[in-house]
């Protein structure tokens, strides 16, 4: 339909662009760190103080000052939309959330573009609905939904990802007009960002052959510690974002407290910085890292990443929690590895379930977390350890009763709102 290709062909343009400038920002920051370690004196960190420091305010000022509802990843806004009970200023979520985004990332924060091209997508969608001549879709959710899934299918280069994740996670509803209006406009918009940006995956895996069959258990284990340590993640964000964003305790001071945080890690591991899609990228080519070593950068990204998203600043949890299921992943093999030597065990192979499964225990989205999976590897050999971890990350969380983040959010997205208004 005609709709769904425009949607689709808009929302692939948005999110190249988007990608780009999230680019352009990291290699700006990286540069700017660069140079600050061939000072001679002590300014050097104080310049990237100043850096963060500015960047947390302009970005996390702009949401405030303009659109509330675009801070964070705002996928918890996007349900809201959906489920009928928040209204949608598609035109300035989609400006705001731009912007704030690139300024966030370029200044260091631990942020990802996944959540936002979703967000954009979705108010494209209603864009399209609202502006659309003639007859529209009568239900213009389904407009919206099928927008939220083509900006996860530009944003990562992941088509099947983008349309499962609209059944799996936004659109609850799956006859054949949902589901077709979807498909096309995923299909369209990573028709864009392959025309633009290549037809390769984000992730650039040296080639990981399927562990033999007498290994797989050892894939259990993973998923119960990412199920645990999803959990800590799921509360210790929630508590934040109502002590810190719900509060009327003054924003200035937590800023400070972030940028410092933001200016140590960037003095002394800059890579630890932004979203960590380069990072990641290098660990699954070969780069090693030491036990100690990646689980020291595991706890500083786990922190970094919940400071950061309850910053008020737009930006997104997708590959933030992506980067902490490769560094979970990646000690869990070679913990493995020490302790049964026989199983000749990859450590990267770990990293890439790893992913997936911290992802399912975040989002409880496994399909979703999968084929995302999949799909930014180009590697279909890891199907039976991904089903194996990620299933077993599902059981064991809801065993223990933890929420699905995007879910448990809502409610503090509908509270945050009640204050924002109050407030002014």
């Amino acid at each position: 339909m005609a709709q769904a290709t425009v949607l689709g062909l808009l929302t692939g343009a948005v999110a190249v662009g988007f990608h780009l400038s999230l680019d352009y920002g990291e290699t700006l920051r990286n540069r700017i760190i660069d140079l600050t370690h061939q000072r001679t004196t002590t300014g050097g960190p104080w310049i990237i103080l100043g850096l963060a420091m500015m960047a947390v305010i302009l970005a996390a000022g702009l949401v405030i000052r303009f659109c509330p509802e675009a801070s964070g990843s705002g996928m918890p806004h996007l349900k809201a939309v959906l489920q009928g009970r928040r209204p949608f200023r598609w035109l300035k979520v989609l400006v705001v959330k731009f912007l704030s985004t690139v300024v966030a990332v370029t200044g260091g924060l631990v942020l990802g573009r996944g959540g936002p091209s979703v967000h954009m997508g979705g108010a494209i969608g209603q864009g399209v609905a609202n502006l659309w001549p003639g007859r529209v879709l009568q239900d213009r959710s389904i407009l919206v939904a099928a927008g939220g899934g083509a900006g996860l299918a530009a944003a990562f280069n992941a088509p099947l990802a983008g349309l499962v994740f609209v059944l799996e996670e936004l659109e609850w509803r799956c006859a054949s007009l949902e589901f077709f209006t979807a498909a096309i406009a995923c299909l369209a918009a990573d028709m864009v960002c392959r025309a633009v940006l290549g037809q390769y995956p984000t992730f650039h895996l040296t080639f990981v052959e399927a562990p033999p069959l007498n290994v797989l258990i050892a894939f259990v284990p993973l998923g119960i510690l990412s199920a645990v340590l999803g959990g800590v993640f799921n509360r210790t964000l929630l508590s934040a974002q109502r002590l810190i964003v719900l509060s009327f305790w003054p924003k200035l001071g937590w800023w400070m407290v972030l940028a410092s945080l933001v200016a140590i890690v960037g003095w002394l591991a800059p890579l630890l910085l932004g979203s960590g899609e380069h990072f990641v990228d290098g660990v699954l080519q070969g780069q090693r890292l030491a036990l100690p070593t990646a689980a020291l950068f595991f706890i500083i990204r786990f922190g970094l990443t919940i400071a950061s998203s309850s910053s008020g600043a737009a930006g997104g949890i997708f590959i933030p929690v992506l980067v902490l299921g490769a560094l979970l992943g990646w000690c869990v093999g070679e913990t493995t590895q020490r302790l049964f030597p026989g199983f000749n065990i990859d450590s990267s192979l770990f990293a890439v379930v790893g992913m997936a499964a911290y992802f399912t225990a975040v989002v409880h989205a496994p399909l979703t977390g999968i084929v995302l999976i999949i799909e930014l590897t180009g590697n279909y050999a890891l199907v039976l350890p991904l089903f194996i971890a990620c299933f077993s990350t599902l059981l064991i969380a809801d065993w223990l009763g933890n929420l699905p983040v995007y879910e448990a959010s809502v409610g503090n997205d509908l509270r945050k709102d009640r204050f924002s208004r109050l407030t002014r």
